[in-house]
Order: structure tokens, then sequence, then C-alpha cells
């Protein structure tokens, strides 16, 4: 077929509640890719990498996918970093995108083919603590979702640049413990903390509810140093989810081989897409680690995410943002014209050829940008805490 990469357009755009990083790569021929980026509130610098990286993959076979990988990150002295990683995950994606439409086969049959028919999801709350946090988590059981992600404490008085871990934590704990009892014991519950506790902090969390509260705690610290991640595993039963914000197998090296986490909470388009994911998938399976993706995006994330896990074994479940208690991203069919969407609380597996996945450029060359900057959080004493 003799394909080549001619271009590679990063749309930087607002879509429903959040700018998203849509990425195309077109072909001398009538094949192109769609990829995405998850370097959320960094979009331009990413972009900025990717019109970078398409001054020397012009002209490059879009099947040598992992020696293009390889390229990317090699020829350079300064080793990976989360924008260049994040603008490879976008690439690999496409490029896979590409060579499953030119082999008229879905992208998982190029990865190992298929081993489930539909990818369980689960679903987050997505409000305070309280009641209706319970409500909402009984209406998902209601729709028969098997796992379900409760809502932390956020800001103490619903303040909008005040954190205090130590109130947060504790109204958290105590509406977990009150959810365990009402849900009851046979859904699966987790809660996400966003890393925003210390090592004392997340201890004391742990210990403030009774065992099997909850069957997952995500992101209870910062990754940054690993052996604090194994201080905290040894204060406490409950199994971790980690993972979300790495970019590389070589992050993920500590946390698997000294079995610090129990669920690998990947993202495809931060860690180096699907040729960096499925590294990180056999590697985990060695140890017995399911994947859980992180999964805030748009519909490539989705569809990228459902193929990887259609094709691996240890699969637990994908993050879906638009449920009935969430409805993110909903109201997008006229940009996304062909996607993969939920099922009751599974992803049926798609057969069409590529992602299948196609958005309407037109409709993206015509929208906007939108600065958008994290809360940067604050203690009651002045000092800045993470967000």
């Amino acid at each position: 077929m003799d394909l080549k990469i001619k271009s590679i357009k990063a749309y930087p755009v607002w879509i429903g509640h959040r700018n998203q990083l849509l990425v195309k790569i077109e072909t001398n021929k009538d094949i192109y890719g769609w990829g995405e980026s998850g370097l959320s509130s960094r979009e331009l610098a990413v972009k900025s990498i990717l019109l970078h990286f398409e001054n020397f993959l012009k002209g490059k076979d879009p099947f040598k996918i992992g020696r293009i990988w390889q390229e990317i990150y090699r020829s350079q002295y300064f080793e990976g970093g989360r924008v260049i990683t994040a603008a490879m995950s976008a690439i690999d994606i496409a490029l896979h995108d590409i060579k499953a439409k030119a082999l008229n086969v879905p992208v998982y049959e190029l990865i190992g083919g298929k081993q489930r028919d539909f990818v369980p999801a689960f679903a987050s709350t997505a409000v305070p603590p309280g009641e209706r946090m319970i409500d909402l988590s009984k209406e998902l059981i209601e729709k028969d979702w098997k796992c379900i992600r409760l809502s932390p404490s956020q800001k103490p008085d619903h303040s909008e640049i005040i954190y205090e871990p130590r109130e947060a934590l504790s109204e958290t704990a105590e509406w977990l413990t009150k959810a365990r009892a009402e849900l009851g014991n046979e859904i699966v519950l987790g809660v996400d903390m966003h890393h925003r506790l210390n090592v004392a902090e997340a201890a004391s969390f742990c210990n403030k509810m009774p065992p099997g509260t909850i069957d997952f705690l995500e992101e209870p610290i910062r990754d940054e140093n690993p052996t604090s991640y194994q201080s905290l595993r040894r204060m406490t039963s409950i199994p971790f989810a980690i993972g979300e914000e790495f970019a590389s197998k070589w992050q993920f090296l500590p946390y698997i081989e000294n079995d610090i986490t129990q669920f690998a909470r990947l993202d495809i388009c931060n860690v180096g897409g699907f040729t960096e994911s499925l590294k990180v998938a056999g590697w985990c399976e060695a140890h017995y680690i399911d994947l859980m993706p992180h999964n805030p995006l748009g519909p490539i994330c989705t569809a990228a995410s459902v193929h990887l896990g259609a094709a691996i074994p240890n699969f637990s479940w994908l993050e879906a943002r638009n449920t009935p208690s969430e409805k993110l991203g909903s109201d997008n069919d006229d940009i996304f014209t062909q996607q993969v969407k939920l099922k009751g609380a599974m992803y049926p597996v798609p057969s069409t050829p590529g992602l299948g996945v196609d958005v309407n450029e037109e409709i993206i060359k015509e929208l906007e940008f939108k600065y958008w900057e994290a809360t940067h959080l604050q203690r009651t004493d002045g000092s800045i805490t993470n967000w």
C-alpha cells in the first residue's frame, strides 16, 4: 500500500466541560487516524511538541508503530517527561487506528485479539459525601452497576480554595461507613483521594473505617516517592489504585515490583499509547494486578481504552464519566460522529475497523481552546496544598 505519514494535526478544543487535545494523523492515501493526549490543562504544551515531532515523522511508514515509538523516545537527550509521552500517546493511538483501518480490522486484532465481548466500567457519584451520594449509588445499583467510586469531601464549608485534609478525611470516612451499611457487601466501593493526603493522614483515614468498608483507595498520596507508598502499604490492608498520572513503564516499576498497588490506574493517553500500555499490562499480569484504567477525557480515549481492555486478560473496570450519575460528554454526537458508547454498565467491544471513533473535523476547526486552571488549593493557614 506504500502508506506514508503526511501530516499531524493537533486540535486543543473545549468540548462539553473541558478541553480535549484531539490529534489527527493523515497519510498520503485516503486513510487517517485519531488519537488523544491526556495531559489535562497543559494541552498547548503538548500541541507544541506534536508540531515538533511532525517535522521528522513526515514520510515515515505508519505501520512501523513500535519503531516510531522508539525513535521519538530515544532521539533526544532528555528522556521522557509527561509532555513528551502525552504527545507520544496520541501519536501511537492514531497510528494503531491507521494500521487497523488499512488492514480492515478493529485495533484489538493488532494487539492479541479480543478476549472479552464487553468491557466492564465503574461509575462515580461525583457529589459531596451525604445522603445524595448514597441515593445516587442506589440508583446505579438498580441499573446494574457493580463497581462505584464514592465521593470524598472536597472543601470544608464549601470553600472554593480552602482544603483541610484532616477535616475532609473525617467527614469522608463517616459517610463511606454509612454507605457500606446501606449499600450492602456485594457492591465494590472505592474512593479517590486525589493524592491530597500525606502518609499519616492517609493512614488515619484508613483507620477511621471498619475493615471491608471500601474495596480500593485511589491515589491517597502523591507518587514521587515510592518508599512513602511502601510505608503506607504496611499501615493498611485496603487495596490501592495507583498510576493515572504515570508517564512510562519505568514509573510503574516500583509500584508493580514491590507489590505496592493492587489496581493499575493506567491512562493510555498519558503512558505512551498502546505500545507502552501493553508492556505495563503484561508486567501487571505477572504480579496478579488488574488494570483499572483512568478515563476522564473524550470518546477517543474511551475507544482506545476499550480496545486495550478487550485484548488483555487482567482487567477490572474502565472509568466511565457518561453515566446515570454524571452524564459528562453525553451531548457530543455532532462532534464525534462515531464512538463507543455504554450499554448498561459495560462498553460493547466494537467490530468496526480501527478504533471505532470518528470526528467531524469541520466542527472542531471552529471550536476554541479555553484557558482552564485547576483550583490552587490552600490550607487555612495560607499555605499551598495539593489539588
